[in-house]
């Protein structure tokens, strides 16, 4: 009884220094969200301060910046653009991963080895050629289509997808092909809904990465009523001049609410699209 009560109490103590930890490693980690959170209350005058209390200028600073600095013009463009360029990536993942798991062709895993190499491709690396591409031979500067187009393509939802339709029963595809199913009416019919999982996974991780698109839209579009939500914020910094520190804050705690929402509407979809274990 007594080596019960003692183990009891030693799992106790253990859990607690476990929570504390893990409660210390929260705040560290939340701590920059809650300090802009705190001073996108306060007036310009005080956000420079060491004054760490919430004040009650959000709305005026919020104001200033939706309207003044046309934030929420900015943000449309930016929903626009991941909207697009999440649906495209998914579309074109989908058909990518059917041809490289379905089909037989000359150099399949070559081609398939080449998709790969591409993750280690950055566009800083291939800005330089891929400017004179959409500017000066597809003429499509200050469009919407040269901050779209040209991130359609995605090696890690090829990959994800050939993954994971590689461990569906191949059985079902000859079941499929006797039945007279065709290689569209199958991927829509049968591979993508059993697919939900890894198809919420991709979105939440292309939508956050077309939304923080910078230095692409920075580069190719001149125009403000086109231009993205990230080269919007960082107008709002004036160089050599009196910067709003509190519209400053506010707009990217509003700008942080769009992924943090397709976050949270997909989160289960996320974590069972990443999970090593096969759903039964």
């Amino acid at each position: 009884m007594a080596r019960n009560l003692s183990t009891h109490r030693s799992r106790h103590q253990n859990d607690w220094k476990t929570h504390l930890a893990l409660s210390l490693a929260v705040f560290l980690v939340s701590a920059p969200l809650i300090f802009a959170i705190i001073k996108s209350t306060q007036v310009s005058s005080d956000v420079l301060s060491p004054k760490l209390l919430p004040g009650g200028a959000f709305l005026d600073n919020l104001r200033n910046v939706w309207t003044d600095a046309h934030l929420g013009r900015y943000m449309l463009n930016s929903l626009l653009v991941a909207f697009c360029v999440t649906t495209g990536k998914t579309i074109l993942s989908l058909l990518a991963a059917l041809a490289f798991v379905y089909f037989r062709f000359p150099l399949k895993g070559a081609a398939f080895v080449l998709v790969l190499l591409s993750l280690m491709l950055p566009t800083e690396v291939l800005i330089i050629a891929l400017f004179d591409l959409v500017s000066r031979d597809l003429k499509w500067a200050d469009t919407y289509q040269a901050i779209i187009i040209p991130f359609l393509a995605s090696a890690t939802g090829t990959f994800l997808f050939r993954q994971h339709f590689m461990n569906i029963p191949a059985s079902l595809a000859d079941a499929a092909r006797i039945d007279g199913c065709g290689p569209l009416r199958f991927l829509t019919a049968v591979l993508v809904p059993m697919s939900w999982n890894t198809v919420g996974a991709l979105a939440v991780i292309q939508f956050v990465y077309a939304w923080d698109q910078y230095i692409w839209p920075l580069v190719i579009m001149q125009k403000d009523d086109k231009q993205v939500v990230q080269v919007g914020l960082r107008k709002l910094i004036e160089v050599g001049g009196q910067t709003d520190w509190g519209a400053v804050m506010a707009g990217a705690i509003v700008t942080m609410l769009p992924p943090l929402i397709v976050f949270t509407l997909l989160q289960e979809q996320f974590s069972k699209g990443f999970a090593l274990t096969e759903d039964k």
